[in-house]
């Protein structure tokens, strides 16, 4: 079974009617707006132009063979530019005592910024799209290596679109995002980039639908694409089904159903994400 736990608190120098409620989406396991396993084209917080918004977040998976552990910050300037930073460590007890390896955990730092090119997720003819990167450093390289990374360090770029479709299905909103990332990175960075397979970053397709089913609950689905870089083990793509309830933009309550399929040999990692946000 997975249980997450993830708390969210934002501050927004903010017109509390300017952006709709839930369009701030959540914070991602990488420190970016959008759902919890892949970044969308929208900014972390309320604020609108000339205004500031931003995010504190901490998170926990625990899959039984695995636990991690995920906090950081972001910070929204103007709705044009989200600057964001994370810490990651996965908790690896069952396949250290069954592989005898030498840590119990991977940690990783992720340093992210995204940039709104155009458009507006409500307000515009053009959705909102925008241009993300994120540098991300595994601080304990030893393992990654021992199993074929190349490197402990790298840097990804995405490219996220995001629009909201107002009465599109039975008179529901609904949201659709679609983001393209350029990565080699290995379980998102925690097995450190590139492989003895393959060494070069690819373009990985990432996509989630939400229904609004009225101002404050929502339910929708996610896919992450994940690149195949290490032939110690296989990678699989990750996808969740989602409810969210957004009782006002102070705080946020979400349950998922999360399978992440084969993680560094173990198979069958799936189970319950749970998340709580706070802001203000």
């Amino acid at each position: 079974m997975c249980a997450a736990l993830l708390f969210r608190a934002g501050s927004a120098l903010a017109d509390p009617g300017g952006r709709l409620l839930a369009t701030g989406g959540i914070t991602s396991i990488e420190g970016a707006a959008g759902g919890g396993i892949v970044p969308w084209a929208v900014l972390s917080g309320y604020g609108t132009r000339e205004e500031w918004g931003g995010d504190v977040f901490a998170t926990r998976v625990d899959t039984g063979d695995y636990r991690l552990d995920a906090f950081g910050a972001a910070l929204a300037l103007g709705n044009r530019l989200e600057l964001s930073v994370a810490r990651q460590r996965l908790n690896t007890d069952a396949l250290t005592k069954a592989a005898g390896l030498p840590h119990k955990s991977l940690n990783q730092d992720v340093f992210g910024v995204k940039l709104r090119l155009f458009g507006d997720l409500v307000y515009d003819r053009l959705p909102q799209v925008s241009l993300g990167a994120q540098y991300k450093r595994q601080t304990n390289f030893l393992i990654p290596s021992l199993v074929g990374a190349q490197r402990d360090s790298d840097t990804e770029f995405y490219l996220a679109g995001s629009r909201l479709f107002l009465g599109a299905v039975g008179g529901y909103n609904l949201l659709v995002n679609g983001t393209l990332r350029y990565s080699r990175a290995n379980e998102t960075g925690l097995l450190g980039f590139g492989g003895d397979r393959r060494d070069s970053r690819t373009l990985l397709k990432e996509g989630s639908v939400a229904l609004l089913l009225n101002p404050r609950w929502v339910v929708g689905v996610e896919y992450r694409e994940k690149p195949d870089n290490l032939s110690f083990a296989g990678e699989s793509d990750w996808q969740d089904v989602f409810v969210g309830y957004f009782p006002s933009k102070r705080m946020a309550l979400a349950a998922a159903w999360a399978d992440l399929g084969e993680i560094a040999t173990l198979d069958g990692q799936r189970g319950l994400f749970l998340s709580m946000q706070l802001s203000y």
